[in-house]
């Protein structure tokens, strides 16, 4: 194992920054205090390395490892790859609205503590190395997941975006520049560490995964439109209530996905006029639906909006449903994924049904590949989240081995 120190001391300086006093858990929305303090933390990261950092009109930030003056960094060196681009590692910041610690930042601070380690052996890279923080992976704030790289690669149009509002009404364009970004010009190769938000490794009693794919996944807007009355002295049967409506919806959603396999929550919901002695006028939910191929994620989805109809129709209510983010099912590059299995002599391969930066990265023509860190709890997205400290200096270890054979 490398020196604990280092990766130690980088934790315990994140530790308080955006944490709750009450729940012990993160807030770190993108744009907004926390996450513009972990970004400077990053800049003087990157300095007291002698990184070059560049950044976007979006706010993502690459610091770059260039190779000595006199390297020919035409010739790739990635293991039966032929692979001549620049390599990219990292992750993001940004958490969940009282999420946990490791999701994200343990993926920067891991990249850090890898290059430490690869100069640490001698490694001299034949091609840039950049570790990456990525902006609103997470959709915290804006509602977009992945938004960041989304934008960074051009799968999302800066027009479409700075249209995007957050809680509050506050439009994305009146928080950034926006505009065109090319910090990923030349970049072929993308490698993530990530704690894992599952119990896979536990259940296989390793350190470290390697990801095969992403599950296809998105977000619903669920509109159902009732009527407003007096709670007291409307009869239940003269009701049209929006509210009804939604909670059979729910339970109809886990019923589906309990009975498929899949995963289908409705963890956010906005009631007008939200009063306690009021039928709602209005209820928008928001379903997050997973599954194990694109065809079952439609089956499921499909299910769901038929029986919120069908519920819709028995209460007197109106429903709407609109898609606000779909992402099909991602493969990771078959054999980037091995050489990394090769290069950290044979770990579990995992599919994982969370979004990643990745998956956005992998879809745009960079090859890509993920690292898991195993995660006690199994629990993610939450302040109980947690992994280690002796699999995350396994997950540096696994992390700088895996760059060492795409660089060195």
């Amino acid at each position: 194992m490398t020196d604990l120190a280092d990766f130690e001391q980088s934790w315990r300086d994140l530790a308080p920054i955006g944490r709750s006093a009450s729940s012990g858990g993160y807030f770190r929305q993108p744009w907004l205090s926390a996450e513009l303090e972990l970004r400077a933390w990053f800049r003087e990261a990157a300095s007291a390395r002698g990184l070059e950092v560049e950044d976007d009109p979006f706010g993502n930030l690459v610091a770059w490892w260039h190779p000595a003056t006199g390297v020919d960094t035409a010739v790739g060196t990635g293991t039966g790859t032929g692979s001549r681009g620049r390599v990219l590692t990292g992750s993001h910041f940004d958490s969940v609205l009282d999420g946990g610690a490791f999701d994200g930042p343990l993926g920067v601070v891991s990249s850090f503590a890898a290059l430490d380690l690869m100069r640490e052996r001698g490694v001299a890279p034949a091609r840039p190395l950049g570790i990456a923080a990525f902006v609103e992976e997470e959709g915290s704030r804006f509602g977009r997941a992945c938004l960041g790289s989304r934008l960074a690669v051009g799968a999302t149009s800066w027009a479409d975006a700075r249209e995007l509002t957050d809680r509050d009404g506050t439009r994305l364009g009146d928080v950034v520049e926006g505009g065109t970004s090319t910090l990923l010009a030349d970049v072929d190769t993308y490698v993530e560490l990530h704690v894992e938000q599952g119990r896979a490794l536990v259940d296989r009693d390793a350190a470290v995964g390697v990801g095969s794919a992403i599950w296809p996944h998105g977000r619903w807007r669920f509109d159902i439109a009732g009527r407003a009355d007096h709670a007291g002295t409307t009869r239940m049967e003269d009701r049209a209530d929006p509210m009804l409506t939604y909670a059979m919806t729910v339970l109809a959603s886990n019923d589906e996905a309990r009975r498929t396999g899949q995963r289908a929550t409705f963890g956010r919901i906005d009631v007008r006029p939200n009063g306690t002695n009021a039928v709602p006028s209005h209820v928008t939910a928001w379903l997050d639906a997973r599954a194990e191929s694109d065809a079952a994620l439609a089956e499921l989805v499909g299910a769901i909006e038929r029986q919120a109809g069908d519920r819709a129709g028995h209460d007197g209510t109106r429903l709407s449903v609109s898609a606000e983010s779909v992402s099909g099912e991602v493969a990771f590059d078959g054999a980037l994924r091995d050489e990394v299995v090769a290069a950290l002599g044979g770990v579990p391969v995992l599919p994982t049904q969370a979004g990643h930066d990745a998956g956005i990265l992998q879809d745009a023509g960079i090859r890509s590949a993920m690292l898991f860190v195993r995660n006690p709890s199994g629990v993610s997205h939450s302040p109980a989240e947690t992994a280690g400290t002796a699999d995350c200096l396994a997950g540096v270890e696994a992390l700088a081995d895996a760059l060492t054979g795409l660089v060195a």
